[in-house]
């Protein structure tokens, strides 16, 4: 037991989905749930209390009792499941020894088969290893075929042995790629189920509850009845036939097969607020907010939203908004748009954004691109539903070609990340990114921000395979190519036109973004006609030289040109490969380029179609390449680098931080097979030349001062010194140089001589928001000046690795650059996987910075190492959680410190 027990551990709270998509909270269980729990077991049938106590046993002891709820949250843990005051299920760790625990479960007979044992497997398991437990080990019997399921399915790998008739289960917490693997697609259904009363809604309820804001639901009203939703459709405080005054009621009159799944409100703040609880008797299970007046209204509106989420939370409901611009679904009751003005048509495009305001514009643009849409969803202060609730969704439904995520921010980027790589490689996702997001917090969101610059979030979407656009008409130029033609095969592109000088340009403009243009239809003349194209066409219908066409026709006497068009639609539908058109006429997706259901795509220039198409290739690209598999190098020890902490983090406070004395960050950087280039620090001639004869010549000799220690050019390091003469003659001009320039050094480092190469560094941060970042570039001025640096983020795979060495700029010094001889990049690639474990391992890692990492010929010698380490608070952390709402009203992501 530990001496002292830490405090309620807060940031193990959470809301939860269930495999039935329905939201529980869980919690540290409170010596005030004795009741609570008493009352469980004695739900629970005999079979069930012998299963969990191996007899039977009517009633729990006051002993029990008291035992069962008094923990000290580090060797004793608890967590139950609760739904409004009711504990519906427990789980609960007793550590047996330093780093092993036994488990145990007890879960309500009535929830059997909702997944509640997997939800407390994932959270015992994190807080395990946030307390430096690595291994459980239960006590189950053979017959208890559901808690056995419970282990064996979580993605561990787990060991069984019989013993007197009662089964032995033992296996290490560690995450692996299996446990991740097997926890997002639990989550992910789960998430998705949790969406369907929203995006595939029976019936809907739209209301009106005062104030002048109820002019929303109003227009949502009108565009439900008129977008072809064929469930029921109740109005409250709106005009129309059968419509009701207020919710009441509407639940006096409603038939019990015609009870709403969703409901739309819009109206005063309190009265949004009041009429959750009505709408949870009506047997709503999604709620979308439309009006504001919530958190991007002050105090007053925060605590207002605070209480919208813990009413609808403690209904089960998902809550879209508040100061949503609605929604657009396609369920299997029709297509239900509820939005305040008239959405677009069918067809096949999702879409995401944030603000009302942004959602408003984005139906706008779309439509008059003439892309219909599939699905839509403005979240509004995100005070429950988010992108990546929406996203889930989105795996689900096969009717969407491609996705656009507008992110004016972003809450949990490394589940975004995880979400989409999964959507991306059946749906193209397309992101619009402004140009703070992350780094500020939008009016009524309460997110984390990033000290970080915005290209990690740049380059997580890269590594996610999200297409990201520059522009808005840049990511609708994307999103129609996407919706109306297949994938290119690779990058040929064939460019067909009336004019020379045209097919040149767009030529260029192709090669600009990486692809391999080559014209076509060199006979076409300025005043070529559609049967001159159709000829063209046909012709390269026989020709497999290209992957993508792109149709450039300028009429030479100005205005529409629709037979041209209509040649380019029927050859397009009789062949697979994308067909872009451009010139003077069509834009978007239109009816003159529509031939057999099939569209072709049309853009104000040759360059917007090449731009796009250049998206369209890198996305094929990223499908078509293997992500590797997940690094797992060998000799890996999180559960003693967690040991190795524990006393340093006891005596920090949150938000402090201290850097590990050399001794520790060495054995830290041993528990993942880093080794440091041995080194001594010394004041004297006499101990340097100690220390050499120790460590073994040749030497060499660095101030310990931070700025200077890694500079050979300003004096601050001697290299190769191979006698006591040459140790102390360096000494002493070493004090003399640094001294003219006001940083005499006061101690030195004597470090055994590496075998000579480049200079690279690595680090591994945890971000307030990201979690783990780690970076890579080579050393040196130049370098660091010009911000010549990848990003990832863990975990990664060896593809991922492989990659963000070749992504530095500087990077081909490494192969071989110039006649330079080609440097060990395995050896180098094996320093940064390490370092990308212990950074996803250790959120109690604030840096780990390696400075220099010396790659020679054969092998990779760390020289230097700083490592800083703070109390966690991750906010994704292999554990299944909704985001929570905090005490000021808005959103906070999970493993916030707030109740």
């Amino acid at each position: 037991m530990s001496e002292e027990a830490p405090p309620y551990p807060a940031h193990w709270e959470a809301d939860v989905v269930l495999r039935d998509g329905v939201p529980m909270h869980i919690r540290p269980i409170r010596p005030e749930d004795a009741q609570a729990l008493q009352e469980m077991h004695q739900r629970q049938s005999p079979l069930s209390q012998y299963y969990r106590f191996f007899a039977p046993m009517e009633r729990l002891s006051d002993k029990d009792l008291h035992r069962f709820t008094h923990v000290d949250h580090v060797d004793r843990v608890a967590l139950v499941l609760t739904s409004e005051d009711r504990i519906l299920a427990v789980g609960r760790y007793d550590r047996l020894d330093t780093d092993v625990a036994e488990v145990a479960f007890y879960v309500a007979d009535s929830e059997h088969g909702r997944g509640l044992g997997s939800v407390l497997l994932e959270h015992l398991a994190a807080a395990g290893r946030e307390r430096g437990v690595a291994r459980f080990t239960a006590e189950v019997l053979p017959a208890n075929a559901r808690m056995i399921r419970v282990f064996r399915d979580a993605g561990y790998e787990v060991r069984q042995e019989l013993d007197d008739g009662v089964l032995h289960v033992d296996f290490h917490i560690e995450e692996t790629g299996r446990s991740w693997a097997v926890m997002a697609e639990r989550e992910q259904r789960a998430e998705s189920l949790s969406m369907r009363a929203m995006l595939a809604a029976g019936s809907v309820v739209v209301a009106a509850l005062g104030g002048p804001e109820e002019v929303y639901a109003r227009r949502a009203a009108e565009s439900v009845t008129a977008g072809g939703f064929d469930g029921p459709v109740h109005l409250v405080g709106l005009p129309g036939e059968g419509a009701y005054a207020t919710l009441t009621d509407l639940a006096a009159h409603v038939a019990e097969e015609d009870r709403p799944d969703l409901a739309v409100v819009a109206g005063e703040p309190d009265a949004v607020v009041a009429a959750v609880p009505q709408l949870a008797r009506l047997g709503v299970h999604a709620v979308a907010v439309l009006s504001g007046g919530f958190a991007e209204e002050g105090p007053e509106g925060r605590r207002r939203q605070v209480e919208l989420g813990r009413a609808t939370r403690a209904a089960g409901m998902r809550l879209l908004g508040p100061a949503s611009y609605g929604l657009v679904a396609s369920g299997p009751a029709g297509r239900l748009a509820a939005t305040p003005r008239p959405a677009p048509g069918p067809g096949g495009l999702a879409l995401f954004s944030q603000s009302a305001a942004a959602g408003a514009v984005l139906l706008g643009a779309v439509e008059r691109r003439g892309i219909g849409v599939r699905g839509f969803v403005s979240a509004g202060n995100r005070a429950d539903v988010s992108g990546n609730d929406t996203m889930q969704a989105w795996q689900d439904d096969d009717g969407i070609r491609a996705a656009v995520v507008n992110l004016e921010s972003i809450g949990n980027p490394r589940k975004f990340s995880r979400i989409a790589r999964r959507l991306g490689a059946t749906t193209p996702l397309i992101t619009l990114l402004s140009g703070q997001t992350g780094q500020q917090v939008p009016p009524g969101h309460r997110v984390r921000t990033t000290r970080e610059p915005q290209r990690v979030l740049a380059e997580m979407l890269d590594q996610a395979g999200v297409i990201r656009a520059r522009t808005a008409a840049e990511m609708l130029d994307l999103a129609q190519l996407f919706v109306s033609q297949p994938l290119p095969r690779g990058p040929r592109t064939a460019v067909l036109s009336n004019s020379g000088a045209l097919t040149s340009t767009i030529a260029g403009v192709a090669r600009s973004h990486g692809l391999r243009p080559r014209p076509a239809g060199e006979g076409l003349t300025a005043l070529a006609t559609a049967q001159d194209y159709a000829r063209e066409l046909a012709r390269l219908q026989e020709d497999d030289s290209w992957d993508a066409l792109v149709v450039a026709h300028v009429p030479p006497f100005g205005g529409p040109d629709p037979a041209v068009w209509r040649a380019v639609a029927d050859a397009a539908a009789a062949g697979d490969r994308p067909v872009l058109a451009s010139g003077e006429g069509p834009a978007g997706l239109t009816a003159e380029l529509t031939s057999e259901g099939r569209t072709v795509p049309a853009y104000a220039t040759g360059a917007d179609a090449v731009a796009a198409l250049a998206g369209a290739v890198a996305h094929a690209r990223w499908r078509a390449n293997g992500r590797g598999e997940l690094v797992d190098p060998s000799g890996i020890a999180p559960a003693r680098a967690r040991e190795l902490l524990a006393p340093v983090l006891q005596s920090l406070e949150a938000g402090e931080s201290t850097r590990l004395e050399p001794e520790l960050v060495a054995e830290l950087l041993a528990c993942y097979g880093l080794d440091l280039v041995p080194s001594l620090a010394v004041t004297t001639p006499q101990e340097a030349v100690a220390a050499a004869e120790d460590l073994g010549w040749p030497v060499a000799l660095k101030t310990r001062d931070e700025v200077l220690r890694h500079r050979a050019d300003l004096g601050g390091v001697r290299l190769d010194l191979r006698t006591a003469e040459e140790l102390t003659g360096a000494m002493t001009a070493m004090r003399r140089d640094l001294a003219a320039t006001g940083r005499e050094p006061a101690a030195f480092d004597v470090q055994r001589m590496a075998p000579p190469g480049v200079a690279c560094v690595v680090r591994g941060t945890e971000d307030e928001l990201y979690g783990p970042v780690v970076s890579f570039g080579l050393g040196g001025d130049a370098v660091e000046l010009l911000d010549d640096v990848s990003y990832r983020i863990p975990p990664l795979t060896d593809v991922d690795v492989a990659q963000m060495v070749r992504s530095a700029k500087a990077s081909p010094r490494l192969f071989g650059h110039r006649g330079l001889p080609v440097l060990d990049v395995r050896a180098l690639e094996n320093v940064i996987a390490r370092v990308s474990v212990l950074t996803d391992d250790l959120p109690e890692v604030r840096q780990i910075l390696l400075n220099p990492v010396l790659v020679a010929r054969r092998g990779a010698a760390i020289l230097s190492a700083v490592v800083e380490v703070s109390p966690p608070g991750r906010a994704d952390s292999g554990r299944r959680v909704l985001p929570g709402v905090g005490a000021s009203g808005a959103k906070m992501e999970p493993w916030t410190a707030a109740t």
